[in-house]
C-alpha cells in the first residue's frame, strides 16, 4: 500500500483523522511548553532597563491614546535589513516594563523602537505639530493640540501602582515622590537628584520649549527614552537564550 492510500485512509475516516490531529498537538504543545516549567524567567535580564519614569509613563498613555501604535511598531527584527535601518534587534528585556508591549505588526511609519536620542526636542516638536511640514510625503495627522494640553500628574501616583501590580518594580519612594519626580523631568533648573537616583540614564529637559508643563513634554520625553536604556556597544547576548 502506497502512502497516498494511507493518507487517505485518515482523510476519510473523521475520527482518526481528529485523533490523530489531537495527537500531534498535544505533543506539539508539550514540546513548547513542558521547558518554560523548568527555567527561572523567559527574560534575559539585561543590564540598563528600568522602569519608565513618572513623566514617560504619562507620555506612554498619551502615544496609546492618540493611536500612534496603529502606524509605528516598536519591534527590530533580528534581520539585516532591520537591523541596518533602526538599529540592533529589540530584546525581549526591553519591553519587559510595557503593559500593553508595542511591538505592533504594521509600518506606515517608520519602527520607533531605537527613536530616542535620534532627533532633538525642537525636531519633535515640529514633528508632531505639523508633520508635513519636516516630512511632506508624511500622512500622519497633526498634535499641535497637545502644546496646549497642561498636565499636572495629579494621578501620576495612582497609574504607577496599577503598573505596580502587575509586576513593575517602583518602589515605595518612586511612588511617594511620583509628582515631584512628574514635574521635575521637564523643568532644567528643578532639584533633579533624587529623580536621577531614583532612575537612571533619565532625561532632563523643557522638552516643548513652553514654561508650562503639557502632554507634549510627556510624549517627547517618552519618545527620547526609547531604545536608549541599553548600551549596546557593551552588550553581549546570552549564548544560553
Amino acid at each position: 500500500m502506497s502512502i497516498f492510500k494511507k493518507h487517505k485512509i485518515i482523510e476519510t475516516n473523521a475520527s482518526l483523522l481528529l485523533v490523530l490531529s489531537f495527537i500531534v498537538v498535544t505533543i506539539g504543545g508539550i514540546v513548547e511548553i513542558a521547558p518554560l516549567f523548568y527555567i527561572q524567567n523567559t527574560i534575559e535580564k539585561v543590564e540598563g532597563v528600568r522602569p519608565y519614569t513618572p513623566l514617560e509613563l504619562a507620555g506612554r498613555d498619551i502615544y496609546i491614546r492618540e493611536g500612534c501604535y496603529v502606524c509605528h511598531s516598536q519591534m527590530i527584527r533580528p534581520m539585516r535589513d532591520e537591523v541596518e535601518r533602526y538599529g540592533h534587534y529589540s530584546l525581549a528585556a526591553e519591553s519587559m516594563y510595557d503593559h500593553p508591549f508595542q511591538w505592533g505588526s504594521k509600518r506606515t511609519g517608520p519602527d520607533l523602537a531605537r527613536v530616542g536620542g535620534r532627533y532633538s526636542d525642537a525636531w519633535h516638536v515640529d514633528h508632531l505639530s505639523n508633520p508635513q511640514a519636516v516630512v511632506p510625503e508624511s500622512v500622519m495627522p497633526k498634535y499641535a493640540f497637545l502644546s496646549n494640553a497642561e498636565i499636572d500628574g495629579r494621578y501620576i501616583e495612582d497609574i504607577m501602582k496599577v503598573h505596580r501590580m502587575v509586576g513593575v518594580p517602583y518602589t515605595t519612594e518612586m511612588l511617594d515622590a511620583a509628582v515631584a519626580d512628574f514635574k521635575a523631568q521637564a523643568d532644567p533648573e528643578a532639584d533633579t537628584a533624587g529623580l536621577e537616583e531614583r532612575y537612571k540614564k533619565v532625561n532632563i529637559a523643557n522638552f516643548d520649549g513652553n514654561p508650562a508643563l503639557t502632554e507634549m513634554d510627556a510624549l517627547i520625553s517618552y519618545l527620547q527614552v526609547l531604545g536608549t536604556m541599553v548600551d549596546f556597544s557593551t552588550f553581549i547576548p546570552d549564548p544560553k537564550r
